[in-house]
Formats: structure tokens, C-alpha cells, sequence
């Protein structure tokens, strides 16, 4: 039971002041999620946080949860990875990743310049025993012109196996591909992935949707996440059509009736 966390960009609307972050960790540790990710926490960004590493630390250590991950940006980790890793060894937290390439154009010379910038970043968090992923979306399997094939191949085969690959099962599957397929393919890489699933609207578009509350096959899923390795499932919903808190809740409650 102690492998389901909350991705806290489900809940960014409740974390731009201490108080309200705090009452967020209480929350999600009152619904029975054993950690969060951290990201998108507004009260903890900026030059001046209201909210340190060290105060979020208190908080999880008080509500029983593990920072199991962060997203970071690319930027923040090129110019002061010092502060960064200090940043994750108070958190207590072994893995960060980035959440896309949002700022290059979705061709392979992208993909190839970061796996090169990444290198370095890599080797330093090795070294402090924290890993580094790549946070996938759908656009990473649009074919590229030059290769003729979706740039997700080059991260999969042209960077090192040190590049983690945290699987958002919801943005394969809009894709139009398997996840349950791409965790075993990536096993060993996919230490923590995002669960969301997909409902489909009244007009046929592909909407998000609480986990088991739509059509993704998630005990074939989790079950290949077993295999390939996977430490942790953190639920994710980029947008909520309830209230986010409910859509946490019935996401845990659905995955515990799974055994997770």
C-alpha cells in the first residue's frame, strides 16, 4: 500500500500560499496516498518562497508521506544544480524529471541536444544518488521529418539507460499507443510513472478522467508496471471536471480495490 502518490500539478490551484499546500498534504494523506510528487507547488517557487525545503520536509514527515519526485525545469538544473540537489536531499527525494520540451521545436535535433545537455546533469545526481527522467506528453510520437519516426524513439534508444522515462499512461494512449506495451519495453527505466485514465465526451474528444473511471485497462497496465520495475504509481489529472480532491480520492479507492 505504500506505492501510490498524489502528483501534486492535480491540485496547483490549493498550493499558492503555505496554508494552503499544508492543508493539500493533509488531505492527501487523509484519503491514503503514502507520497506526492511535487510539482507546480506555487508556495515553494519563486526568489523569495514562502515555503522552503526545509518546511515541506516538517510537513511530509508530519502527515507521513515521501516525496517520491519533483519536476524540475531544465533551466533551473543547468544553472544551479548545487542548490537543486540540496534541495532534493532535504525533501528526501531520489528522483526529478522535467516535464517536456516545450521551449524547442518537436523535431529530432531537439531530442538529440537534450540528451546531450542532460548527460552532465545525470552524471552530478548520480553521484548524490538521484536519478533524472523525461516526462512524455503525445506530441513526442508525431513522426519527425528528418528520421521518420516519433522522437520518443530517440530518447528511448539514442539516450543512456541513466535517462529515467516517466510514462504518463494517459498521453501514450492519446497518442495511440499501448503503455501497458511501452513499460515492459522500458523496464528498468520507468521507476515512477503518472496514472491518469480516459474518458471520451459527448463529442468523441479524449477527455481525463480519475483512475478506473474510464477506459484504460490499468490491472493489465499496473500489472506490466510490476514487471518493468516501477517504484512508484502517482496519479495525475491535468484538469479536473470535479472537484480535484474527489478525483484524488476515487482514483486511491480504485487502486486499492486493485491491491495497490
Amino acid at each position: 500500500m505504500g506505492r501510490i502518490a498524489a502528483q501534486f500539478y492535480t491540485l496547483r490551484d490549493f498550493t499558492t500560499t503555505a496554508e494552503g499546500f499544508r492543508d493539500a498534504l493533509k488531505r492527501c494523506a487523509e484519503i491514503g496516498y503514502a507520497g506526492v510528487q511535487l510539482s507546480a507547488v506555487g508556495c515553494m517557487n519563486g526568489e523569495n518562497p514562502e515555503v522552503d525545503a526545509k518546511t515541506a520536509r516538517e510537513w511530509l514527515d508530519e502527515f507521513g508521506l515521501i516525496c517520491c519526485a519533483t519536476h524540475r525545469g531544465l533551466d533551473a538544473l543547468q544553472k544551479d544544480l548545487n542548490t537543486e540537489i540540496e534541495t532534493h536531499q532535504t525533501l528526501g527525494c531520489d528522483y526529478t524529471a522535467i516535464g517536456g520540451l516545450w521551449d524547442r521545436p518537436n523535431e529530432a535535433a531537439s531530442y538529440r541536444r537534450f540528451i546531450q545537455e542532460s548527460k552532465p546533469i545525470i552524471d552530478t545526481l548520480k553521484s548524490k544518488k538521484i536519478r533524472f527522467g523525461y516526462h512524455n506528453h503525445s506530441h513526442e510520437w508525431v513522426l519527425d521529418a528528418e528520421t521518420g519516426k516519433p522522437c520518443y524513439e530517440i530518447v528511448v534508444e539514442e539516450a543512456s539507460s541513466d535517462l529515467m522515462l516517466e510514462v504518463d499512461t494517459y498521453w501514450v494512449s492519446h497518442a495511440g499507443l499501448d503503455p501497458a506495451r511501452l513499460l515492459l519495453r522500458c523496464s528498468g527505466r520507468v521507476p515512477v510513472i503518472h496514472l491518469k485514465d480516459m474518458q471520451v465526451d459527448i463529442k468523441g474528444q479524449p477527455i481525463m478522467a480519475p483512475v478506473g473511471e474510464g477506459n484504460l485497462d490499468w490491472p493489465r497496465i499496473l500489472t506490466c508496471g510490476d514487471s518493468a520495475g516501477v517504484e512508484w504509481f502517482v496519479v495525475e489529472q491535468d484538469e479536473c471536471y470535479r472537484d480535484p480532491f474527489d478525483c484524488l480520492a476515487s482514483s486511491r479507492n480504485y487502486l486499492k480495490s486493485l491491491g495497490y
